[in-house]
């Protein structure tokens, strides 16, 4: 058996730089996929999230580049199945998927904060 992942779409939200490659992916059950993301800048985190269409976003795990490991993991998300790993240019990260489930099918996005974006209030 197959299932279809459709992975790294970009989200428009306020303060966040969202910079993916695009990608379907199919996978057999049981297997491992590797899902891979392009921020296109150095830096020390990213995070994970899945979409399965009709339901809100859920959070995978928060991946910082100086700890070599995800640091936090979403309800429902644990280290035996997910993990996220980078390349040493801070750039390229990647989502790793073991023993692939057919409720894993869904929308997969990654995403870091963008530090030049930022709102005052003045009174």
């Amino acid at each position: 058996d197959t299932l279809t992942v459709s992975a790294l779409i970009p989200i428009d939200s306020s303060g966040q730089k969202v910079l993916t490659q695009p990608a379907v992916v199919s996978v057999i059950l049981r297997e491992t996929v590797t899902l891979d993301c392009n921020i296109q800048r150095d830096d020390n985190s990213i995070s994970w999230l899945k979409q399965v269409p009709g339901s809100p976003p859920q959070n995978i795990l928060r991946f910082y580049y100086s700890w070599s490991a995800p640091d936090k993991y979403g309800a429902g998300f644990s280290s035996s199945r997910f993990t996220s790993k980078a390349k040493s240019n801070k750039i390229d990260y990647q989502l790793i998927i073991s023993n692939v489930e057919a409720s894993d099918s869904a929308v997969y996005y990654c995403y870091t904060w963008d530090d030049s974006v930022s709102a005052g209030v003045s009174q």
